[in-house]
């Protein structure tokens, strides 16, 4: 056995479009993951994100090329790969009549886990996703990021290798989140391998191993988070707070031409590309518009690298694309 649990050989996925046309949401990717990584796959809406994980996860089936489970074959041997995976997709999967103890132990005895152990495993999940006061209640009348909640909590039933995770944090407060976050890398530690999308970057900054970009159904980067920052040469993140901001801000803002800005209070956060004097000049040019409590300048961040590769903002969206 090596030491890969996803490999990935040219893999094609076409769509038919309208007029007779294609659409590659797939198009040629080749991976491989190493066993108890956590490993991201990024990509703005229609990268092609979800349908690559549909397709490792055997819900789709490739046009073309390869892709092998902890050794087995997605199309050749199916039930082999799904025997090795636990999967939370976009769609939010839960029996609907069902209260939510009941999903829970339901998805237990599927994977083995009977009498005391799995209602003892129930309860610390109830508890670990702030769901026992909706524990009798039926997965129809829950909010979707309560329904969500439910889902993510069955990954931590099953005693898989491989874990697929399509946006797992929707509908979770920061708590939670940081929670899950935690426990994730915990798993990892364990040897499990993590593999998940998302589009909030922070999330994948904070907890991926190893990250791969998606654009147009292709590899557009590949590396640890170093790596990809080293893509990113001569970007810099400048954040100003004043005591109040300066009227003219936002026109002085524009005429950098960043590739990100935002302001938050009294703070102003932008993202450019320049020469390390450059940006001197211009973290001066801010703070002489009015009383400048604090300057900070760093590096480039995930984000940058992702507008630079991609071409598009990251999100905190969660919609269905292919």
């Amino acid at each position: 056995m090596n030491d890969f649990a996803l490999d990935v050989q040219d893999l094609v996925k076409i769509y038919p479009g309208r007029g007779g046309r294609t659409i590659r949401a797939v198009d040629g990717m080749s991976f491989k993951v190493r066993r108890g990584s956590i490993f991201g796959l990024l990509g703005p809406n229609g990268a092609g994100k979800t349908t690559l994980l549909k397709t490792l996860t055997t819900l789709l089936e490739p046009t073309s090329g390869t892709a092998r489970i902890e050794g087995f074959d997605v199309v050749r041997h199916p039930l082999e790969v799904r025997r090795r995976i636990a999967l939370v997709l976009q769609e939010t999967a839960v029996e609907l009549f069902l209260s939510v103890r009941d999903n829970l132990l339901t998805y237990a005895r599927f994977r083995g886990l009977r009498g005391t152990r799995a209602s003892q495993r129930v309860d610390e999940l109830l508890g670990r996703f702030h769901l026992e006061s909706d524990a009798g209640r039926k997965a129809q009348d829950l909010s979707g990021g309560t329904r969500r909640r439910v889902q993510v909590a069955k990954v931590f039933l099953a005693d898989t290798p491989v874990v697929f995770l399509d946006e797992f944090s929707t509908g979770m407060d920061p708590h939670l989140k940081r929670a899950v976050m935690e426990a994730l890398a915990a798993e990892a530690a364990g040897g499990r391998t993590i593999v998940l999308t998302t589009q909030v970057l922070g999330e994948a900054e904070e907890l991926c191993d190893d990250i791969l970009i998606m654009n147009r159904g292709r590899e557009a980067a590949r590396g640890d988070l170093h790596t990809l920052k080293l893509l990113s040469a001569g970007l810099y993140e400048i954040a100003v707070t004043f005591d109040r901001l300066p009227a003219t801000i936002e026109e002085d803002i524009a005429r950098l031409s960043p590739l990100r800005a935002r302001m938050n209070q009294n703070t102003v956060e932008l993202a450019v590309k320049a020469e390390e004097a450059q940006v001197l000049e211009i973290v001066t040019a801010l703070a002489k518009r009015g009383r400048a409590l604090h300057v900070e300048v760093s590096g480039a961040s995930l984000e940058d690298v992702f507008v630079q590769l991609t071409g598009e903002p990251g999100a905190a969206s969660g919609e269905e694309e292919r």
